[in-house]
């Protein structure tokens, strides 16, 4: 049977061959690709740039699962706008991606895409990129707060809703009472903060729900796992839990599964395809998508219209733009899968 992401992967690369091709027949020229005055109209018509760009992006570690989708859909929205995309990896360590954007920072680019690991560890190169002229784009968490950096534009999910709506959905199936622990992200994450803080906001209503433990786990599915077998020898009784990302949902489910502690609840966050796949089958009870696809294609975008357009902060684009996602259901599930599948959300 032919793998679903041979399959997709295929789909992906006729699309980009054939996204703006127009023109009496919608004809490809063989192997020259497009007719260049068809070329010339799609740039124009689409914002798409005329002559090769090049931009740097950086997520917090591609160990992560969104941070791997996130590069998937930044270079695929890279060919669609004549942008070649150089990664430099996060690794999930705030000295490691300090180096990296440190590097970054001596090179010339026409924009830059950022997610910092953590709030304020790379003030000083990204200053050193905008004032070399170049636009900067946050990503899903602060580089610094808003006032204090002068970012092109910060595109992120709403993380107190998400962290909030998730939670309630628990609450909900507790019944207003009960044992929950939350596990987080890095707490230097702007996004893990809000998720923590959306977490407590529900919690606060419901006295009778007691929280166990709030350790964060990095977005490390190892440490995940061991804060998780602690746990489960410490508890007898757990009945959800609330984790800042699906991987370590799906980590800390395993472990359940060993000890035969099946009966928690979990909740995550992120909603990428194995999360999706994990609430239809039973194994997570509930997800919300943060957006990869949208906020890193999103980047792409807003790089190259401040480029080619002279896109302006405040003027053509905001300063800060909500990515939102939904919270994933039986109901909905196929339709994300899909979405993701041609990074789109």
């Amino acid at each position: 049977m032919t793998d679903r992401k041979d399959v997709m992967s295929n789909s992906r690369r006729r699309f980009i061959q054939t996204a703006s091709v127009a023109g009496a027949g919608g004809a490809l020229f063989a192997a020259g690709g497009l007719d260049p005055l068809i070329a010339r109209a799609m740039a124009q018509e689409a914002g798409r740039s005329e002559k090769p760009l090049k931009a740097a992006f950086s997520n917090a570690g591609l160990q992560a699962t969104w941070c791997a989708q996130g590069k998937q859909a930044a270079e695929f929205w890279g060919k669609l706008f004549n942008v070649e995309v150089t990664w430099f990896d996060g690794e999930l360590s705030a000295p490691k991606q300090r180096k990296a954007i440190d590097n970054m920072a001596e090179q010339t680019w026409d924009f830059v895409a950022i997610q910092a690991f953590g709030i304020g560890t790379l003030t000083d190169p990204v200053n050193r990129m905008i004032e070399a002229g170049i636009p900067v784009i946050d990503l899903d968490t602060l580089i610094a707060p808003l006032e204090e950096i002068k970012v092109h534009s910060f595109l992120a999910p709403d993380n107190e809703f998400m962290g909030a709506s998730v939670t309630q959905a628990l609450v909900n199936a507790m019944g207003g009472e009960g044992k929950i622990v939350m596990t987080q992200g890095a707490l230097g994450h702007t996004g893990a903060q809000g998720r923590a803080a959306g977490f407590k906001a529900v919690i606060e209503k419901f006295p009778n729900i007691e929280v166990l433990d709030e350790q964060p786990a990095d977005w490390d599915v190892t440490k995940a796992s061991r804060i998780w077998d602690s746990l489960l020898t410490k508890h007898d009784k757990i009945d959800a839990a609330f984790f800042h990302n699906d991987d370590m949902a799906l980590a800390a489910y395993n472990v359940m599964k060993a000890r035969g502690r099946t009966d928690i609840l979990i909740g995550g966050v992120d909603a990428m395809p194995p999360a999706v796949e994990a609430v239809l089958d039973g194994r997570m009870f509930a997800t919300v998508r943060n957006p990869s696809c949208r906020i890193h294609g999103g980047a792409v975008v807003a790089g190259v219209a401040a480029v080619v357009a002279g896109e302006k902060t405040g003027e053509g684009i905001p300063k800060h733009v909500i990515t939102d996602g939904p919270v994933v259901t039986k109901d909905n599930a196929a339709g994300m899968l899909w979405m993701q599948d041609h990074f789109l959300i």
